[in-house]
């Protein structure tokens, strides 16, 4: 029998429940699996005699296991790879930020050295994104809502994780209702994560966006939108197809309506595909109408193979200045993180690159919420 993760928030309370336990224990069962990483059940103390029979029979402390660990030369990044007990990897990337680079009431934050990390959902990924390292393993599996979260403990060992991006391998609102208890878990004791600092992406799965927040109130919401005209998506990320552009853009006022928050508009800077001025014009007029933050991503190569080249930084320079200038949108240049790891946006797949590490500090997704 497959044995489940105890952070697997659903099963382990519906488990104890049937078994008259109450539920209220699961919480210090985790708190103590996250001090204690190498426990055995029966040294948990203080539960019923009933949920140690339950625990042995049907759960494990952890269903993944952190099997490599690689660091960035700058030493900005560190990327997990994570094997289930399935076989597959997943990976998960720990990024290492400055607070004082970023700005608050037009003086540097105080504070120093935070970390966010960056989740999977997924192993593999059905949506297919052509400029996209994980589209091109294909789907393999979802996550449980454990598998999820055991990414979180995993990487807090290693760094006190103050913000959570759903940024990994796989599409998160395709593996919905898992992600949805992952976060809520994360929410909770012992994690006690703050939902504004916790960001969902999505290429822009409709149907889950029209009910993210009356789920997760407070979560913040990223797309992957890439293209401002819908020939353009559907050429460089096929799942466009079934999600219309105008049908997107529909939720996504719906979601900005209900949440009152900013939506992160997330744009990969392809050489001569989607990068030219009309590009930047034609962004700025879908988008004028919402408040948003445009973070615009250099394209990062997955191989000698790839079709596709990283936008110049005059080009990239010029197509902010026109979001910025014309439309007063808000728009950012990602600086990028753990290429030499292949730990950087649009890069993970499983494989495993030299081990490196040094240091240097970085402005975070966290600032651009000012």
């Amino acid at each position: 029998m497959k044995m489940k993760s105890v952070f697997d928030a659903p099963e382990i309370k519906s488990e104890f429940e049937s078994a008259g336990i109450n539920p209220n224990f699961v919480i210090p069962i985790w708190k103590y699996v996250i001090q204690n990483p190498d426990c055995v059940w029966d040294e948990i103390p203080s539960l019923p005699t009933a949920a140690y029979t339950l625990l042995h029979s049907k759960f494990k402390t952890f269903t993944s296991s952190l099997h490599s660990l690689f660091h960035s030369s700058d030493g900005t990044t560190s990327k997990l790879l994570i094997k289930l007990q399935n076989g597959a990897f997943v990976e998960a990337v720990i990024m290492r930020y400055d607070t004082r680079l970023g700005m608050c009431g037009g003086k540097p934050r105080p504070g120093g050295v935070r970390s966010t990390l960056c989740i999977s959902s997924q192993v593999g990924c059905k949506m297919g994104c052509t400029f996209c390292a994980t589209g091109s393993m294909g789907f393999k599996s979802n996550l449980t809502s454990g598998e999820i979260v055991e990414q979180l403990v995993h990487a807090s060992r290693l760094a006190d994780i103050r913000n959570i991006v759903f940024m990994g391998m796989g599409e998160p609102l395709n593996n919905y209702n898992a992600v949805v208890e992952a976060v809520r878990a994360m929410l909770k004791q012992p994690f006690q994560l703050s939902p504004k600092r916790i960001t969902i992406s999505t290429v822009g799965v409709v149907h889950a966006i029209n009910k993210l927040h009356n789920d997760l109130p407070g979560i913040s919401l990223a797309v992957s939108l890439h293209a401002p005209v819908q020939e353009i998506r559907c050429q460089i990320m096929p799942a466009a197809k079934a999600f219309p552009l105008q049908k997107l853009m529909d939720a996504l006022q719906a979601f900005q309506k209900n949440s009152q928050q900013k939506i992160f508009i997330e744009y990969i800077m392809l050489d001569g595909v989607n990068d030219q001025e009309e590009n930047a014009h034609q962004l700025g007029e879908l988008l004028k109408t919402f408040q948003v933050v445009i973070n615009l991503i250099p394209f990062n190569p997955i191989g000698s193979t790839s079709q596709f080249k990283t936008s110049t930084k005059q080009n990239v320079s010029s197509f902010q200045k026109i979001l910025r200038e014309t439309y007063n949108i808000r728009t950012t240049v990602r600086k990028e993180m753990g290429q030499d790891i292949s730990g950087a946006c649009g890069q993970l797949v499983v494989n495993q690159p030299d081990n490196k590490r040094s240091t240097e500090p970085l402005r975070d997704i966290e600032d651009l919420h000012l």
